[in-house]
């Protein structure tokens, strides 16, 4: 069964404070949990994260997160980034906008991320490098601010 996660309280005070020290790894699964992705999703983000096996039953441990939902019939995730096809005007425009994001907001620590994204041949292999660019810039700047451009960058693509 596929369930659905969502930050408790004492997370959103972890992101905010960093009181616990938790693992990077750790951390940035905390930052992708947001009540609409399900265990499935988050479990496939986190390996991309080097992430334990067992993040989601750790940061359920430290009542990070919660179980808010679930289904276990539901399909698996369409990328978002089926839409653009192959369209290479829209796949380059989205590669820049990442290039430019990782460039602007994390300059040098960003470089193994913008080696990714010149590496990436389609729009999906750019769509699944967002959480570890979000990871990056939520580190980097705040947890808001990854928000924030991981929802400009869906917009960008649904546009």
């Amino acid at each position: 069964m596929a369930l659905i996660h969502a930050k408790t309280a004492a997370g959103r005070r972890e992101i905010e404070d960093r009181g616990l020290r938790l693992a990077p790894a750790l951390r940035s699964v905390l930052l992708l949990v947001d009540g609409q992705r399900d265990s499935r999703e988050l479990q496939q983000m986190a390996q991309g994260l080097r992430a334990p096996e067992d993040v989601l039953e750790q940061l359920l441990a430290l009542e990070l997160i919660e179980v808010v939902g679930g289904n276990a019939e539901r399909a698996p995730p369409v990328p978002v980034t089926m839409q653009l096809g192959d369209d290479p005007l829209r796949y380059q425009q989205l590669r820049d906008w990442m290039a430019e994001s990782v460039r602007r907001h994390l300059g040098l620590k960003g470089y193994l991320i913008q080696l990714k994204i010149e590496r990436s041949r389609n729009a999906v292999g750019l769509e699944q490098l967002w959480p570890e660019v979000a990871a990056a810039l939520g580190k980097a700047k705040s947890p808001a601010f990854a928000s924030r451009w991981l929802e400009e960058t869906r917009a960008l693509v649904l546009a």
